[in-house]
Order: C-alpha cells, then structure tokens, then sequence
C-alpha cells in the first residue's frame, strides 16, 4: 500500500475552556504572518462535531477538529509525497508535532490547551487507494506498527481499526505509558527529510 493524504490528529487538553471561534483570528495571523503560505479560514464552529476552524494552504490544510465528539489537532497532507511509506509518516507526524507545539506557545493559548501525546489518530484520505476492509487494515497496520513502535520506544501501543465501514481507514494509536513531546518530536526530526513547512 502506498500511503498518501494522511491525516494525523492529536486530542487536546483543556486546562481552561477555549471557544472554537477564537482559533479563527489566531489564523488570520497566522496567514497575515506566513506571507503567502495560508490562503484562507473556514469556520465551520455552527456544525456539531465538525471540522472545527481551517486553515488552508496549497497542499494541506490544517484544523481545530471536533470530529467524533473530541477536540484535537488535524493535520491533513493533500499534495503527494515523495520519499518511502515510513518517511511519508514521519514528515507529516512532524508537521503535526510542530504546529501543535506552535499553538502550545501560542500567548492567547499558553496554559489554557496542550496536546496529549500518547494518544492519536491516523486517517488515510483515499478511499480508493486504502479502502475500508480487511485486507486495507492489514497493509496499513504493517506500515503503522514499526513507526509507532520506533517512536514510542519500545513501550506497547494499541492499534485499534475504525469499526464503521463506511468510513475511511483510520487507526487510533495509543501508548500504554504517557508520552512527551520531545519523544516522538526527536524521532520524526531525524527520520524526516526536507524542510519543515511551520512559518
């Protein structure tokens, strides 16, 4: 299976209630500050457990997602990558990392919301390349596994399907230990090529 637009979400902690409409201005600064690189926001705060605020840019888009009743993170890689199934994990789990690291230190958001990291989703986007059966689990979990187990190092992790067959793959990852950032930030770091795209 040749992994491409996936999706990884990591679930969010409030320490203090944040309204979702207040993630829409923090991204028009984000696009007023990243000279061209985000081209607009979509709010879509009126639907229940939705897409939440998006940002979008070229060939991903990124989002405060309140999908399946739990806030989170989501970033979603559109444009194809290059590089081996595992490098393609590994650039867009960094991504991932470093723009929830980014909102972590966010002024407005410092102490009110941070990221768990030892719990999180991975979606593949193509119901054509990855369809929602047996045998699509099966490749997708042969990918999964080492590059979480690598990760997390060596601490067990639970690998549990989407149930629902009409949806795409997705699998839910979880460590059976907590987890800091700096763990799988340093992995991803050094498995990744290219540049970061965080402006």
């Amino acid at each position: 299976m040749e992994l491409q637009k996936i999706e990884i979400k990591f679930f969010a902690v409030e320490r203090e209630p944040v309204p979702l409409t207040a993630f829409i201005d923090l991204f028009h600064g984000w696009i007023q500050a990243s000279d061209g690189v985000y081209h607009d926001v979509a709010d879509y705060s009126h639907m229940h457990q939705g897409p939440g605020i998006v940002l979008v840019a070229p060939d991903f888009y990124l989002s405060v997602d309140e999908t399946g009743g739990r806030r989170g993170f989501l970033f979603s890689q559109k444009a194809p990558l290059d590089g081996t199934n595992q490098e393609r994990l590994a650039k867009v789990s960094q991504s991932a990392l470093e723009y929830c690291r980014r909102l972590q230190a966010e002024p407005a958001l410092q102490r009110k919301i941070e990221f768990r990291f030892d719990e999180f989703e991975i979606t593949l986007n193509d119901r054509l390349l990855a369809p929602n059966g047996d045998e699509g689990y099966g490749a997708f979990k042969a990918e999964v596994e080492p590059f979480v187990g690598q990760i997390f190092g060596g601490v067990p992790v639970s690998l549990q399907q989407e149930s629902d067959a009409r949806r795409r793959v997705r699998l839910r990852i979880q460590a059976m230990a907590p987890v800091e950032l700096a763990a799988p930030l340093g992995h991803v770091e050094s498995k990744a090529n290219g540049q970061s795209r965080i402006n």
